[in-house]
């Protein structure tokens, strides 16, 4: 699907290794407007939205570029429509998008900074991509004999016809796992092709514990637990890192002594406050104020009475 803030937010960390607020930084300057040469203008739509959702006619031009740039055979008949999963989702605006698909990263990068360019890129691909047809993936078990020493066999995919993934391919938060995926796509091979041996790699595998969070995944897990909204994410992760709660290393977050007494205290003391769910049913509470289902002053009395109570 096309980008929403948080996808956004979690592919610029992964492939182009963005903090979230670096990233909307960059994607403010490039909405507000970049010279290209015939004056100023912006190159994107609003980059603070939950939509997923595409104009009729930047679909229109998009399936008609894809048509001309690549083939006819990787435009589907129908253009796909998506729908978010987020929760309270804020739909106001349509996806990020270029403005025009036609305003092609190549051809502009001599007006764009270096980080303009490379979120730029990132969102025209994944732009052009989600309206081309799926990959066309073979599934394929190869026995190879060697003699004497028996039969190996190798287990993997053949991309039959690449579809989307000639433009775009989604990254990973894990080099192992990107590793791994390499590994899995096998070159083209026939019955009774002579293979020269390269290499006999005796390998260990051990069950690791989960990674620690990286901005991308994070980003990804307040999302699925509705916690927050794209124009809050940038700011949480760095209020946990101005605030000396974690250290990053390695792109990854690590609690500090701070972060871990701060943590044991809410938890101990202001555990329903400090609960996953906590957050999302506020939320859920607050747009049923906006929407004049709810009373704010009993809400409000609900949580203050109660949370004055814990303080005391």
């Amino acid at each position: 699907p096309p980008f929403i803030t948080s996808t956004l937010q979690q592919e610029a960390a992964r492939k182009l290794g963005f903090t979230a607020q670096r990233t909307m930084r960059i994607a403010q300057q490039l909405y507000e407007g970049i010279d290209v040469g015939s004056g100023t203008e912006g190159l994107i739509t609003y980059m603070r939205t939950d939509s997923v959702n595409l104009a009729q006619e930047a679909v229109a031009e998009i399936r008609e570029f894809i048509a001309e740039r690549y083939s006819k055979d990787d435009v589907p008949s129908e253009p796909p429509v998506f729908k978010t999963k987020s929760k309270n989702a804020q739909e106001a605006h349509e996806a990020i998008r270029p403005t025009s698909v036609k305003k092609i990263p190549a051809e502009i990068k001599s007006k764009l900074e270096d980080d303009q360019f490379k979120l730029y890129d990132l969102i025209w691909k994944r732009t052009v991509a989600c309206q081309m047809i799926h990959a066309t993936i073979d599934t394929v078990s190869a026995d190879l004999s060697c003699g004497d020493a028996g039969i190996f066999r190798a287990t993997g995919s053949t991309i039959k016809h690449p579809g989307f993934l000639a433009v775009y391919s989604e990254g990973t938060d894990d080099p192992k796992k990107a590793d791994d995926d390499k590994e899995k796509i096998l070159p083209e091979m026939k019955e009774g092709q002579i293979i020269d041996l390269e290499d006999i790699r005796a390998e260990q595998h051990f069950t690791e514990p989960p990674p620690r969070f990286s901005e991308a995944s994070l980003v990804k897990t307040l999302e699925e637990y509705g916690i927050g909204r794209p124009s809050t994410y940038a700011s949480i992760i760095s209020t946990l890192v101005n605030r000396e709660y974690v250290e990053i290393e390695s792109k990854r977050f690590y609690p500090t002594d701070i972060g871990r007494i701060v943590n044991t205290f809410l938890t101990n003391h202001f555990a329903s406050y400090v609960d996953y769910d906590f957050t999302a049913r506020l939320e859920d509470d607050l747009d049923a104020v906006s929407r004049g289902e709810k009373e704010w002053r009993p809400l409000l009395r609900n949580f203050w009475d109660p949370f004055t109570a814990t303080v005391q």
